[in-house]
C-alpha cells in the first residue's frame, strides 16, 4: 500500500476519517456544500502519524503502560502522557514526511500565515465530540514552524485531558490516530460559535449564536463574555451583548496576542441583526448535509462568514422517532420505574412488548406520549393529579408546557394511552384472602411458563414468547390486581389528607403502615440479615468473603469451617431473590443469581452493623410503632365532635392499608421473575447461535431487538457491523441524563418545586417518609461499592427495589429521582426511614462524608458545616 502524506481538502471528505480525522473529514465535507466558504488548506494524513510512532524510541513500551493506568491516578497519568508527548515532539520528522507537507504549502504560500490544527480519528463524531482535547496553534508563518506545530499536534494526542477522555470513554489509546489540518489564515473582523440546537434546553429549532470581535480563541478560552443571540425561524428571539473589553488578533511575524477594545466599541455588538440571522441560515444548512445538530465555529471577513469546523453537539438527548411531524410531549418512563440509565436494545424492545401502553425510544430510554391526554381539559386533569402524587416535578414540567398556550394542540376528546386516573378501581373488600389469591395465581403463572418454555428453542421459541407476553400483559392488567394496588395506595393518599386535616399529622400513613405484611421487597432486605446471621460466627467464612474479587465464590465456601452453612444460606436466598438486580426492568442487566459476588458486601456490612436476629427485631419494632400510632390516633380522633365516627372511618382506612400496601410490590417482583424466565430462554439461544458462529458472543444478542432477535434466530445470520454500531450508540447514551419531560422539537424539562417554606440553601424534593435524622451522607452510585457505618444516610441517583437490602443499614434517604408510592419511598417507609426524594442533582450536590440532615416530613435536605 502506497502511504499518502497529505491530501487537500478538497480531496477530502465526511467519510474518510480514518485517514484524516474527525475535523479534517468534516471541512473537506463543508468545502462542497453549495455556499459554504471554508479556508483553503490540507491534511497531514494519519499515514504520516503512524510513521512517527512506528519511528519514536520506545513508544509501545510506554502505551502499554498507559493502557494499564488506573484513570482516577491523575498523577501517573500526568507523568507518563508528558513522557510520550516529549518522545513524539523530539523524534525528527522523516524527509520525505516533511517534503510532502512543504510541497502542500507551496500553491498556498509558503510565507503566508497558517491555522494548524489536531484532527484526531476519535473526534468530532456523533457519539463523542472530544472538543478541546487535542491543541490548535494559530498564525503559524514560515515551514519549519509548521513541520514543528505539526508534530506539537500530534503529541496533543497524549494530553493529559485527552488520555483521560479516552480512558473514561472506553477508547484504546492505540486505536485513535491524529491527522492534522493545515489551513490559511483567516483575520476575522468578529468570530464565534453557532449551535444549530440549544445546548442548554436541547430545542432543535432554537439555534444560539456566540460573538466577539477578533480571533474566535478569545471567546472559546473563557477570556471574554460574548454577545449571545437565540434565534428561532428567522426571527431573533432573545438577544444580550456584552462588554467586550478584549480580543486576540494575529501578530505580522506569528503568533496571537491580547489586545484592549477601545471603549467606545465594547458594547457594540460584534454582528449586524442580518449577519445573525445569516448565519445561523448557513448553519441550518451544514446542518441538513451531517443529518445532526452542529457545533459551528465561524470567522466573519468584510461582511461574509467563512466557516473552520463543525462538529456533532453530542449532549443533546435524541428525540424519539415519529416521522408525523406533529407535536408531541413525552414522560419518562424511567423516572416512574426508578431506573433513569441506559438500556439495550433488546431491554428496551422487551419493555415496549409488554408493557401496558405504547413505549418510544430514545436515547436508550422509554417514554410515553402524553399528548392527546394533555389536549383535552378532561384527561389532562386526571393526568396531572396522577403524576403529580407521584413526582412534582414532572406535572411542573407539563404544566409549563402547557402555560405556552401554543404546543400542545386542543382536542374535544383524549385517546386511552396513559396511567389510569386516580380513584378509577372499583370498591374492593379488606380480605386478606384477596392478595393470598394473586400471588398465588402469579406463581401459578410463572411456574407454568418456566415448564412450557423449557424445550423451546429456534423460531418455536420465539413465537411462544410472542404469545407468553399476551399472559404478561394480562397478569398486569388484571382488574383484581388493579384494585388490590390502588386500594393501598388510595388508603394511603385517605389517612395522610384527612388526618392533618383532623388532627395536623402530617404523613401519619408513613408509620401506620410499618412492617405492613406481605412486602416482598422489605422481606428481601430482612432476610438478607438472616443471612449474615448463619455466617457471622464463622470468621473463616467472613475473611474469605472479605477477599471475594469473582462469582465462583459459592463453590469454595464449603472448603471452609461453616462453609456449607453459608452456602447454602446465599443459594436459599438466591432461590427467592436471585432474580432480582439494580435496573431490573432492563432484562439484559445481570441478576443477582448471574453474579452473586454483588451482595458480598452487604452482606458483610450486615455482619458488621448488626446483632444476631435483628430481621425479626426490626419487624415486630415496626409492627409495635404502628400499632402504638393507631391508638393514639383513634384516641385523640374520638375526643373530636363526630370523634367516633372519625375514628371508625380511620380504623377502616388503616385495616385497609396494611391489608393491601405490601402487595403494591408484588406485581413488580412477578414481571421480573416473568423476565428473568424470559432471559434465561434467550441466553439459551444465544449459546446455540454462537456455537453455529451465527453470532460472536452470546451478549451480542443484548444490541438487537427482540424482533431482530427473532430473525436472526430463523435466518441464522447477524449483521455484525449493526451489533457494533448499537454497542457504540449505548456507551454514548450511558453518558446522557434523560429528562423528566421531553418535547418533540427535543426541548427537556425538568420542573421545579414552587415552595418557599424551606430554608436558604436547602435542598428541596419530595417527602415521602416521616423523621428527621442528621448524619454521614454515603454517596453511592454502585450498591456493589456500599461501605457503611452506623447512622450513615444513602444519597444516590434512583433506588429499584433491588437496592431494599441496602436500606436496613441506614438511617435515611436521599435521591435524585423517585415519588410517593415508588419502590424506594415505599420501602422507607417500611423500615421507617426519614427520606426525600425527587432531589436534582443530590449525587453533585451532596459530597461523600459531608453531614447532611434530612427533613423527612417537610421534603428538603440541609448540608450541615
Amino acid at each position: 500500500m502506497i502511504e499518502q502524506y497529505v491530501l487537500s481538502l478538497q480531496e477530502v471528505d465526511d467519510v474518510q476519517v480514518a485517514i484524516v480525522g474527525g475535523k479534517g473529514a468534516h471541512l473537506g465535507a463543508l468545502s462542497r456544500i453549495d455556499g459554504i466558504r471554508v479556508p483553503a488548506g490540507f491534511c497531514v494524513t494519519t499515514d504520516a502519524f503512524r510513521r512517527i510512532m512506528a519511528e519514536a524510541p520506545s513508544i509501545e513500551d510506554r502505551l502499554d503502560q498507559l493502557s494499564r493506568l488506573n484513570p482516577d491516578d491523575r498523577e501517573a497519568v500526568r507523568t507518563l502522557s508528558a513522557e510520550i508527548r516529549r518522545t513524539i515532539e523530539g523524534t525528527v520528522l522523516p524527509d520525505d514526511v516533511a517534503a510532502a507537507i512543504t510541497r502542500a504549502l507551496i500553491p498556498l504560500g509558503e510565507r503566508a500565515a497558517y491555522a494548524v490544527r489536531s484532527s484526531a480519528t476519535a473526534e468530532d463524531l456523533p457519539t463523542a465530540s472530544f472538543a478541546g482535547q487535542q491543541d490548535t496553534y494559530l498564525n503559524v508563518v514560515g515551514p519549519t514552524a509548521i513541520l514543528q506545530h505539526v508534530s506539537r499536534c500530534w503529541a496533543s494526542l497524549f494530553t493529559e485531558r485527552a488520555v483521560t477522555y479516552r480512558q473514561r470513554n472506553g477508547i484504546d489509546h492505540r486505536t485513535v490516530h491524529m491527522a492534522v489540518v493545515v489551513q490559511q489564515m483567516v483575520f476575522p473582523d468578529a468570530a464565534g460559535i453557532l449551535f444549530t440546537a440549544d445546548p442548554v434546553t436541547g430545542n432543535r429549532t432554537v439555534a444560539t449564536v456566540d460573538a466577539s470581535f477578533g480571533l474566535g480563541e478569545a471567546l472559546v478560552s473563557g477570556l471574554v463574555n460574548p454577545d449571545a443571540y437565540r434565534v428561532r425561524g428567522d426571527q431573533i428571539i432573545d438577544r444580550a451583548i456584552a462588554a467586550k473589553q478584549r480580543a486576540i488578533h494575529a501578530l505580522p511575524a506569528g503568533g496571537t496576542r491580547e489586545q484592549t477594545i477601545d471603549p467606545r466599541r465594547q458594547e457594540q455588538p460584534a454582528l449586524t441583526d442580518p449577519q445573525v440571522i445569516r448565519l445561523v441560515q448557513l448553519g441550518r444548512r451544514i446542518e441538513a448535509h451531517f443529518g445532526h445538530p452542529q457545533d459551528i465555529e465561524w470567522c466573519l471577513v468584510d461582511d461574509d462568514f467563512q466557516i473552520v469546523q463543525s462538529r456533532p453537539i453530542t449532549t443533546l438527548f435524541p428525540i424519539p422517532e415519529t416521522g408525523d411531524g406533529d407535536n408531541h410531549v413525552y414522560v419518562s418512563v424511567g423516572h416512574q420505574q426508578m431506573m433513569t440509565d441506559a438500556m439495550k436494545p433488546l431491554g428496551v424492545s422487551m419493555w415496549q412488548l409488554t408493557a401496558m401502553a405504547p413505549m418510544h425510544e430514545a436515547g436508550g430510554r422509554l417514554f410515553v406520549d402524553v399528548t392527546r391526554r394533555l389536549a383535552s381539559p378532561a384527561s389532562r386533569a386526571g393526568l396531572l393529579e396522577v403524576v403529580g402524587r407521584g413526582d412534582p416535578l414532572i406535572r411542573d414540567a407539563l404544566e409549563s408546557v402547557l402555560d405556552r398556550g401554543d404546543f400542545v394542540p386542543s382536542l374535544p376528546e383524549a385517546g386511552p394511552a396513559g396511567p389510569p386516573a386516580s380513584g378509577a378501581s372499583a370498591p374492593i373488600e379488606t380480605d386478606p384472602a384477596i392478595v393470598t389469591e394473586l400471588v398465588e395465581r402469579s406463581q401459578a403463572s410463572i411456574a407454568a411458563l418456566r415448564r412450557d418454555i423449557a424445550t423451546l428453542t429456534g423460531p418455536a421459541l420465539f413465537d411462544f414468547l410472542l404469545e407468553a407476553f399476551q399472559e404478561h400483559k394480562r397478569l398486569l392488567g388484571d382488574p383484581l390486581s388493579m384494585q388490590a394496588i390502588m386500594a393501598g395506595m388510595e388508603a394511603t393518599w385517605w389517612l395522610n389528607d384527612q388526618l392533618q386535616e383532623w388532627l395536623g399529622e402530617k404523613n401519619a400513613a408513613d408509620t401506620l403502615t410499618l412492617s405492613a405484611p406481605g412486602n416482598v421487597t422489605s422481606e428481601m432486605g430482612l432476610a438478607l440479615l438472616d443471612v449474615a446471621d448463619v455466617i457471622r460466627p464463622h470468621p473463616e467464612v467472613v475473611a474469605f468473603l472479605q477477599g471475594v474479587e469473582d462469582d465462583g465464590f459459592l463453590d469454595e465456601l464449603p472448603k471452609l469451617a461453616g462453609g456449607t452453612d453459608a452456602r447454602d444460606a446465599i443459594e436459599a436466598y438466591l432461590d427467592r431473590y436471585g432474580l432480582r438486580c439494580v435496573g431490573e426492568i432492563d432484562i439484559t442487566r445481570p441478576r443477582w443469581s448471574e453474579r452473586p459476588s454483588t451482595l458480598v458486601p452487604l452482606i458483610l456490612d450486615n455482619i458488621k452493623l448488626f446483632e444476631p436476629g435483628a430481621a425479626e427485631r426490626r419487624f415486630e419494632q415496626g409492627r409495635q410503632q404502628a400499632q402504638k400510632k393507631q391508638e393514639d390516633l383513634l384516641e385523640r380522633l374520638r375526643a373530636l365532635p363526630d370523634g367516633q365516627q372519625k375514628a371508625d372511618e380511620t380504623k377502616r382506612m388503616i385495616d385497609r392499608v396494611r391489608t393491601f400496601i405490601g402487595y403494591r410490590e408484588y406485581p413488580k417482583y412477578a414481571i421480573v421473575g416473568r423476565y428473568f424466565v424470559y432471559k434465561q430462554a434467550l441466553l439459551k439461544e444465544a449459546e446455540r447461535l454462537v456455537q453455529a458462529a451465527v453470532l460472536r458472543e452470546t451478549d451480542d444478542i443484548f444490541y438487537l431487538t427482540f424482533q431482530e432477535l427473532h430473525d436472526v434466530a430463523r435466518t441464522n445470520h447477524a449483521d455484525d457491523q449493526l451489533i457494533h454500531r448499537r454497542r457504540e450508540a449505548f456507551r454514548s447514551y450511558q453518558m446522557l441524563s434523560p429528562p423528566r419531560v421531553l418535547t418533540s422539537e427535543g426541548e427537556g424539562i425538568a420542573g421545579a418545586y414552587r415552595r418557599d417554606d424551606v430554608p436558604t440553601g436547602a435542598l428541596v424534593g419530595l417527602p415521602v417518609s416521616v423523621g428527621t435524622v442528621e448524619g454521614r451522607a454515603r454517596v453511592i452510585l454502585d450498591m456493589a461499592e456500599a461501605d457503611l457505618e452506623p447512622g450513615d444516610i444513602l444519597v444516590t441517583a434512583f433506588t429499584d427495589p433491588s437496592w431494599s437490602p441496602l436500606f436496613v443499614a441506614i438511617e435515611g434517604l436521599v435521591t435524585e429521582v423517585g415519588g410517593l408510592m415508588t419502590h424506594g419511598a415505599v420501602i422507607a417507609r417500611e423500615y421507617g426511614l426519614p427520606a426525600v426524594v425527587g432531589v436534582e442533582h443530590a449525587t453533585r450536590l451532596i459530597r461523600d462524608g459531608q453531614r447532611i440532615r434530612v427533613h423527612g416530613a417537610d421534603g428538603y435536605v440541609e448540608i450541615l458545616p
